[in-house]
């Protein structure tokens, strides 16, 4: 059983101060959020601010969502789709020309459960370059997503992904290989 009173944050894990952290989130409800739809520059502008690296040309809707932006990178050419919830307790590396569908969920953390403190354990997800998650695809703590890769809606990746593939369901499963072009 959990005795979540033993239950503690470890220092630094947040990787800034607990200030600096609401500072971030009330930026992103009013100068993000209520940002219209074409600020693209304007949302790139305030990541990097904030520490988050972000390729050119990037383009992130004003419902996308980051816990922590100083642990994401985007690489150039990529989209970040309506209400995408970039969880970043731990690193979230997105690579290049790769679309992240609305609704999309990256979770990097999740709990130790067979420790009684339930502790908060982070671990980084990286998608390559020219992949396409689908629409409200969860992707889990520790997850790669090789170059290429398509995701189809409503999957759930619980392994890391080859290279390449087509991969649908929850748990995705291949079910081929894309062509290249």
């Amino acid at each position: 059983m959990h005795k979540l009173e033993k239950h503690h944050i470890p220092k630094g894990f947040r990787g800034k101060s607990k200030f600096y952290v609401q500072l971030w989130w009330l930026v992103q409800a009013t100068l993000i959020n209520c940002s219209p739809q074409v600020f693209y520059a304007w949302r790139r502008f305030l990541l990097r601010a904030f520490g988050a690296t972000i390729g050119k040309k990037v383009l992130i809707r004003p419902s996308a969502k980051f816990t922590y932006p100083w642990k994401v990178s985007i690489g150039d050419h990529s989209w970040i789709g309506d209400n995408v919830v970039l969880y970043s307790l731990g690193v979230i590396e997105i690579g290049s020309n790769t679309v992240i569908s609305q609704k999309c969920y990256l979770c990097t953390a999740s709990h130790d459960y067979n420790k009684e403190s339930f502790d908060t354990i982070a671990k980084t997800i990286t998608v390559g370059n020219g992949c396409w998650l689908a629409t409200d695809v969860f992707v889990a703590p520790g997850i790669s997503i090789g170059e290429g890769a398509i995701i189809g809606a409503r999957s759930s990746v619980f392994k890391n992904i080859e290279a390449r593939t087509i991969n649908i369901g929850s748990p995705t499963k291949n079910i081929g290989n894309r062509i290249k072009v």
